[in-house]
């Protein structure tokens, strides 16, 4: 068994899709858009298979979660990258792309080395080896 996808909302569709090809090496799939919703989706695959599920629909509330403290439910999505030197980099280039650095690159308690940014949303990112 595995995880299919997760399913993000978002008001910044085309941007949050940028974020995640871009810094994340996703392929993005077909727009897709069903009018009489008002819903759009993209879904980003990556390497391994996984994907997330980007959607916009006016409807939808904004989060009142505060994005520095933790919070019952899905917290982050964390990224392998491979490497503690791609972990820096990555955590490096989001930095001076102006991205939220939530926690500097470091190895936890549990032996992870990881980073923590937030995306143009508000969602938790760990970058991981």
């Amino acid at each position: 068994m595995k995880i299919e996808h997760v399913a993000i909302w978002t008001r910044n569709l085309e941007k949050l899709k940028d974020f995640y090809v871009k810094f994340f090496d996703g392929t993005c799939g077909e727009k897709y858009i069903n009018s009489k919703k008002g819903f759009e989706s993209y879904f980003i695959k990556f390497e391994d298979g996984a994907r997330l599920e980007l959607m916009q629909m006016s409807s939808i509330p904004s989060n009142i979660n505060d994005i520095e403290k933790q919070h019952i439910g899905i917290i982050h999505i964390a990224f392998s990258v491979g490497s503690k030197e791609k972990v820096d980099e990555l955590t490096e280039k989001l930095r001076i792309e102006g991205y939220n650095i939530l926690s500097e690159p470091r190895i936890t308690g549990d032996g992870y080395y990881e980073s923590c940014i937030s995306d143009l949303d508000g969602n938790r990112i760990e970058i991981t080896i």
